[in-house]
C-alpha cells in the first residue's frame, strides 16, 4: 500500500529517476526519446526538483510504500494569477496506475491550498488518459498554450482549470 507524503531532500533522486521513467513511457512517441531526454534534464535535474521542494506556497508530494516511490506530485500557488494554484507536476509509474495513487496525491494537493479558489494545470493534448482522469476530477478547457513548461520546450499544452470549494 501506498501512502502520500511531503517529499523532503533524501527522495529527490528517487523521483528524478520517477519522472524521467514516466516521461519516456508517456512522451517518447510524441516527441521521440532525445527531446524527452533534453526535458527531463532540464525539468527534472536533482537540483530543480530541489527548488522546488524549498519554494514557499507550495506543496510537493509523493506516494511511498517504504521501499518505493509510485508517484509524485507539486503544485504551487500562482506568481501571476490570483487565488489560482498551479499543478505543475502529477506522475506515477505506469506499472501503478489506475490504482488510486494519482486520485490520493491529487486529493492531496487539492487540500493544501485553503486560499486558492481555482486550480490550473497543462496537459499534452494527445495524452487522453491524463485528459480523462482530469476531466474526471472536475477540470475543463479554457485555454491552449504553445509551449508547455518554458518558453523554449516546444510542446504543446490544453489548459485546464477547476473551481476548488
Amino acid at each position: 500500500m501506498f501512502f502520500v507524503r511531503t517529499a523532503s531532500e533524501r527522495d529527490l533522486e528517487k523521483v528524478r529517476a520517477l519522472l524521467a521513467a514516466t516521461w519516456h513511457a508517456t512522451y517518447d512517441t510524441y516527441y521521440g526519446a532525445d527531446k524527452v531526454n533534453e526535458l527531463t534534464a532540464r525539468w527534472h535535474s536533482v537540483d530543480a526538483l530541489r527548488k522546488r521542494l524549498q519554494r514557499k506556497n507550495a506543496e510537493f508530494v509523493v506516494a511511498d510504500n517504504g521501499s518505493e516511490l509510485a508517484g509524485m506530485g507539486y503544485a504551487a500557488m500562482s506568481d501571476t494569477l490570483a487565488k489560482t494554484v498551479v499543478l505543475h507536476q502529477l506522475y506515477v509509474l505506469p506499472k501503478y496506475q489506475r490504482q488510486g495513487i494519482g486520485r490520493d496525491m491529487f486529493a492531496e494537493l487539492e487540500t493544501c491550498f485553503p486560499d486558492a479558489e481555482r486550480m490550473r494545470l497543462e496537459v499534452e493534448p494527445q495524452n487522453l488518459p491524463a485528459l480523462a482522469f482530469y476531466r474526471a476530477h472536475g477540470f475543463a478547457e479554457v485555454g491552449t498554450a504553445a509551449n508547455c513548461g518554458d518558453e523554449q520546450s516546444g510542446v504543446p499544452a490544453l489548459i485546464l482549470e477547476k473551481r476548488l470549494s
